[in-house]
């Protein structure tokens, strides 16, 4: 139980902080600002979404709740959000040209994605495949 505890936590702080993270970034970016250019800048993100993942893949095997299972249906939703939320992000920061427009989209989309994400977490009802 103190396991769970601990990882569940530490997934936690982990979703706080990429969130955070995501953000400032999107504004740095916005702002043109040399920020975007610190080495811990490019490094810390990535190391944080690593124990991020990490600590969401013990989680799995502590609870037994498995994706692609019928109790894990609503897992299986929030990595589908997980991988919406990759891809929007990817389109709000990459270095790729691309107009304020879409890239404001992208950003409003991939929080949208965190919002479905942290709901199927907080809830662990299925929104989509439960009534299929």
């Amino acid at each position: 139980m103190a396991a769970y505890i601990w990882t569940k936590h530490l997934h936690l702080l982990t979703v706080a902080i990429s969130i955070a993270l995501f953000v400032l970034r999107f504004f740095w970016k916005w702002r043109n600002s040399a920020m975007m250019e610190r080495r811990w800048v490019k490094i810390a993100p990535h190391l944080n979404d690593t124990v991020l993942f990490i600590s969401g893949i013990v989680l799995i095997f502590i609870t037994r709740f498995y994706p692609f299972s019928p109790q894990g249906t609503w897992l299986t939703e929030k990595l589908v959000g997980v991988v919406m939320y990759i891809l929007f992000g990817y389109v709000a920061l990459s270095r790729r040209p691309r107009g304020w427009k879409i890239r404001s989209v992208a950003f409003i989309a991939a929080l949208g994605s965190l919002y479905l994400i942290i709901k199927l977490a907080m809830t662990k009802m299925p929104l989509l495949m439960g009534y299929v």
